[in-house]
């Protein structure tokens, strides 16, 4: 790769900030490591979309994958909502759980709105900025511009700048910063691979750090939000924030690398690492939901003239693999003793399991559903 520049410590009196030069220029990889890595992970992303394609009611499943997604992402952040509590409704949650769970619903509610509207609106800062905009909307961001980029200094890591990790570029070069960020997305005399491109971006992203809060979900929201608005992904299936989650000392440390020795290529390549493994486990996740999908079908058939109802049920389930009685009656128009019928017969298929331990406000899981994500 020819010399990366990544940017320099500019004083600003008692502190260093750090300012990155641009990114709209070409770059040449020349790294025989890079360009196989990128060859592997073209062909996963190929595999990956062709099951987004191909699977019948696949919007089914991909709500599982951004749930999935938005309690990683939020968990690197400091939440702790786990994925089955993020599938509760707010009042079945103990007070002290409820602030994190609006958060993840918040991102879920983030990347819905931007897939959306990137049938209406390029991959730009308007669209970026309106994700972050219900990102922190009614949660503990509320007061950091939601939406809007920084008019202050920000830091990474310390109690005060003094002690700052890092320290972001002064908040009034941010437009510009993020102006050539949409100028190098949609620069078509660049003739660099996609990948490397949203990989380069990301890092630039968290390097400028755009917003007083939120930063680091918006950054890991723009991967999957690119490869769509480029037509690589049909659907949003592909979300690293698990990987970055399980290997976060490292995410961080080659961000870093970047900065301090403008080495991209070790970027580069844990970058497309994390999206060759994100990849496969997305298609083993995709290809275990087809065989309990052909099980769990083969299973409700013993129901016999009761079987289109469960089919109704469970339909529901891999959407939402949580419920109550109430909501069976309401999906299938049955009676509250037929409903809790319905749910016997499920429970004894080993469908669905009863998860509060109570006689009442009984819930319900499909939990060989939800394993698959956990």
């Amino acid at each position: 790769m020819k010399i990366f520049k990544s940017g320099q410590n500019i004083s600003q009196g008692y502190y260093k900030s750090f300012q990155p030069e641009f990114i709209n220029r070409q770059l040449q990889v020349e790294n025989m490591e890079i360009l196989d890595l990128l060859s592997q992970a073209d062909r996963e992303l190929g595999r990956l979309d062709m099951y987004s394609k191909y699977i019948p009611n696949i919007e089914l499943f991909i709500s599982m994958h951004v749930l999935k997604e938005a309690t990683q992402s939020s968990k690197i952040e400091g939440t702790q909502t786990n994925v089955d509590e993020a599938l509760l409704d707010k009042e079945d949650l103990p007070l002290d759980k409820r602030d994190d769970w609006e958060e993840v619903q918040n991102y879920i509610k983030a990347m819905e709105w931007a897939i959306n509207h990137l049938k209406e609106l390029p991959f730009s800062s308007r669209l970026i900025r309106g994700a972050h905009k219900l990102l922190l909307q009614g949660v503990r961001g509320e007061i950091k511009q939601p939406g809007e980029f920084r008019n202050s200094q920000n830091w990474i890591g310390g109690a005060t700048i003094n002690d700052a990790v890092f320290i972001p570029p002064v908040h009034n070069s941010v437009p510009e910063l993020m102006s050539d960020i949409e100028k190098f997305l949609h620069n078509e005399e660049l003739h660099i691979p996609e990948l490397l491109k949203i990989g380069l971006v990301h890092y630039q992203f968290e390097t400028i750090h755009p917003f007083l809060d939120g930063n680091g979900r918006v950054g890991r929201l723009l991967i999957p939000l690119y490869l769509v608005s480029k037509g690589i992904l049909q659907r949003p299936v592909l979300y690293l924030s698990d990987f970055f989650e399980k290997n976060r000392k490292l995410y961080y440390d080659n961000l870093t690398v970047v900065r301090e020795k403008n080495d991209l290529e070790q970027w580069y390549k844990f970058f497309l690492v994390g999206v060759i493994e994100t990849a496969k486990n997305g298609i083993n996740t995709f290809d275990n939901i087809l065989q309990l999908q052909k099980q769990t079908d083969t299973d409700i058939q013993k129901l016999g003239s009761r079987a289109v109802k469960a089919k109704k049920v469970v339909d529901y389930l891999y959407n939402r693999p949580i419920i109550a009685a109430d909501k069976v009656s309401e999906i299938v128009s049955i009676s509250m003793p037929s409903s809790y019928k319905l749910i016997s017969d499920l429970e004894k298929l080993n469908i669905l399991k009863e998860m509060t331990g109570g006689q009442r406000s009984r819930m319900y899981v499909f939990d060989n559903y939800i394993k698959l994500f956990r």
